[in-house]
């Protein structure tokens, strides 16, 4: 006796004809931020490339889901911000940007 074989039905197969999402549709939000509204969009982060997260100044690495941030009304390009996605959760509870080194005292 063969082994059954579990197909996926198609669209054409199951007769229920669903409209398709455009590409990020669901991922692409709005926002409030700094009294701002920025546009919110989650990225694979599949582009080869380091960047650098602005709530905790540490790097994204090639290959780390994250978020990326922009003002709604912004320059476009220019204004995109790349955020950890922990780091865009608590953008409201962080301090200012405080920038020290590893043996600074916390004060």
């Amino acid at each position: 006796m063969s082994p059954r074989r579990n197909r996926i039905k198609s669209a054409a197969d199951s007769g229920a004809a669903e409209p398709a999402a455009p590409l990020g549709g669901s991922l692409r939000r709005t926002e409030s931020y700094q009294g701002d509204e920025w546009v919110v969009q989650t990225v694979a982060g599949t582009a080869g490339r380091f960047y650098r997260c602005p709530g905790c100044d540490q790097e994204i690495p090639p290959g780390v889901g994250h978020v990326v941030a922009w003002p709604q009304y912004g320059a476009g390009v220019d204004d995109r911000r790349h955020w950890h996605r922990a780091c865009w959760g608590a953008r409201e509870r962080r301090a200012s940007n405080l920038q020290r080194g590893r043996g600074a005292p916390r004060y």
